[in-house]
């Protein structure tokens, strides 16, 4: 009787320790040969999930299988890189199966990558590959302690002295200033057009966008408050201007005058590049703005000094946005301002909404054309 009881505690035991079946992992995203995508997402108690994916007009609803994984299959896709968050339930979160994370101050994603052609400017090929540089230092202008990245062409080698213009880069609002690197994939635009030689090997610059940090804390709803915006813009050209320009200067191999200097960016930091640039033409030849906002309408008063005669000494003013951008409005806009004052600029208008699929096309013609 003892040894009944005895071997019917162990086995007891032993079930109770007995580790839980732990379910299969799931594969998501995946991509189909026929650039179609399926998102799996496995919560057996949610009642209602979808997929939130750049560049799309609405989630994506997902269905549940009796195995308590939901999933969906997209359309084919074209070939890129595509931000997407799962909604849960209404809360949005990351993918858990996929470890490819999109930086961003107010809304991290993850991302999904569909595979094109090696002539497609943000794939990876055979070209020879620069280097992304990271810089910290502390700012006297804004208070805080920051950062920049600086992409070196192939073949820069620090100790020769050939010299190299530079593009000052910028991110947008919610942007870290890795952006341009880590989800613009600039580097790589960069190395494929030097390697077959439709850019000039240049330097591109992409510091930290904020100049009133703050702005941060009051998310979108920011640019309701004008006081805090020209701020924002003020103290990033004041930092831009006496902090990052000189240091890049000092520190790299690069020509220091105004026409092998170029400005651009994309959202916020297109508006950065119009104040920027617009309004200190000594400083920049060449200025481009990609789905600019935060800007606004009163354009003699954000750029007082802009004229035919002032801007004749630009190589190029390139104006862009996409048609479904919702930012296409003052975009319009301001080019019909530049118009009445006849100053020359370029029109560009393209398929897309405010996404990194326009802004990428976006680098790799205005980056094209630089240094010409």
């Amino acid at each position: 009787m003892k040894r009944t009881c005895f071997v019917l505690v162990i086995l007891y035991t032993g079930c109770l320790a007995a580790p839980a079946q732990t379910p299969p992992p799931l594969v998501s995203p995946e991509v189909h040969a026929d650039r179609t995508a399926t998102f799996r997402f496995r919560a057996p108690n949610d009642k209602e999930v979808a997929v939130s994916v750049e560049g799309m007009a609405k989630p994506l609803p997902m269905q549940k299988d009796d195995q308590g994984v939901w999933s969906v299959t997209t359309e084919p896709l074209a070939p890129d890189y595509y931000g997407y968050t799962i909604i849960a339930d209404g809360v949005g979160m990351f993918d858990p199966s996929n470890h490819v994370i999109k930086p961003n101050f107010l809304g991290r994603s993850s991302e999904l990558h569909v595979p094109g052609p090696a002539s497609l400017s943000w794939e990876i090929g055979a070209a020879p590959h620069g280097e992304i540089h990271h810089h910290f230092y502390k700012s006297g202008v804004v208070g805080d302690d920051r950062d920049f990245f600086v992409y070196t062409p192939p073949g820069y080698d620090a100790r020769a002295k050939q010299t190299y213009p530079v593009l000052y880069l910028l991110h947008g609002f919610s942007d870290d200033a890795s952006a341009w690197s880590a989800v613009g994939r600039a580097n790589v635009i960069l190395d494929n057009l030097i390697a077959q030689g439709k850019a000039k090997p240049m330097l591109v610059v992409m510091p930290l966008g904020y100049g009133a940090p703050e702005v941060l804390k009051a998310g979108f709803g920011a640019f309701r408050d004008r006081s805090l915006t020209d701020r924002n813009f003020d103290k990033f050209r004041e930092a831009l201007l006496t902090e990052v320009i000189p240091r890049v200067e000092v520190e790299y191999l690069v020509i220091k005058d105004r026409n092998s200097r170029a400005i651009a960016g994309l959202s916020m930091g297109g508006s950065e590049s119009l104040l920027t640039g617009l309004n200190t033409l000594d400083k920049f030849g060449w200025i481009g703005a990609f789905s600019s906002g935060g800007i606004t309408e009163e354009f003699d008063k954000e750029f007082p000094a802009v004229d035919s005669k002032a801007t004749e000494q630009l190589h190029l003013l390139w104006v862009a946005c996409g048609t479904e951008d919702r930012l296409i409005d003052i975009n319009r806009k301001f080019r019909a301002w530049l118009a009445s004052k006849n100053i020359k600029h370029a029109d560009v208008e393209t398929p897309g909404m405010h996404t990194w699929m326009v802004w990428r096309r976006n680098l790799t013609e205005f980056s094209s054309l630089l240094f010409r």
